[in-house]
């Protein structure tokens, strides 16, 4: 007899602060410190060795899955976390993280820059893939996680979960990449060119 799969409940995004002395971008800029937004679903083992790491998607948020106190919709992959569910909560300690440069709580163009007290705005620095798994690397760490038992993610979420294996194979044992690819088409290019130059001339 299959048990009721059952929600998460009430969940709450965190912050951890990391990189007081600053992280090296791709860019070959220094940025930091740098806040990071997270959840966590499940419970850590006492050998912290049953960590997952889920990567959201271009739009999405640290918010994976449960529902926030007034919030009309559960996390993006609610479907997939929880108890019973793919990822089990009652058996995995699931860790999401707002990646770097976005809007939903981890360090970006609207947070404000040490420097001058006021949003980075268009100076935030172009920040990469690997910027990003360089972030959650760090969150990771700060955890107290040395090896994750798999990172997965869909687009580019997936592509982050790709990140992971080629700059941290020692660290991660599975990669579960969805609709993703490890590298962009022409038209892919064009199209995404299409969407920086909408964001960037927005006042």
């Amino acid at each position: 007899m299959m048990r009721a799969r059952q929600g998460l409940g009430p969940v709450e995004t965190r912050h951890a602060r990391l990189f007081e002395d600053g992280l090296g971008l791709d860019s070959g800029r220094r940025l930091g410190p740098v806040t990071v937004a997270y959840e966590c679903y499940g419970r850590l083992s006492a050998a912290r060795d049953n960590a997952i790491l889920v990567c959201h998607a271009l739009s999405g948020g640290a918010r994976a899955a449960g529902r926030h106190e007034g919030a009309a919709k559960p996390g993006w992959w609610d479907v997939l976390i929880g108890p019973g569910r793919a990822f089990d909560t009652d058996r995995y300690f699931v860790v999401s993280s707002n990646v770097l440069g976005s809007c939903y709580g981890t360090t970006g163009p609207s947070s404000i820059d040490p420097a001058t007290g006021r949003p980075y705005g268009s100076r935030f620095p172009v920040v990469t893939i690997a910027d990003m798994v360089r972030v959650q690397r760090g969150l990771v760490d700060h955890l107290g996680i040395s090896r994750l038992r798999a990172v997965a993610g869909g687009s580019m979420g997936g592509m982050q979960a790709l990140q992971w294996a080629v700059q941290y194979p020692d660290a991660v044992q599975s990669v579960v990449a969805l609709a993703t690819s490890p590298s962009h088409s022409p038209q892919q290019i064009a199209f995404n060119e299409i969407a920086r130059r909408a964001v960037m001339s927005d006042p």
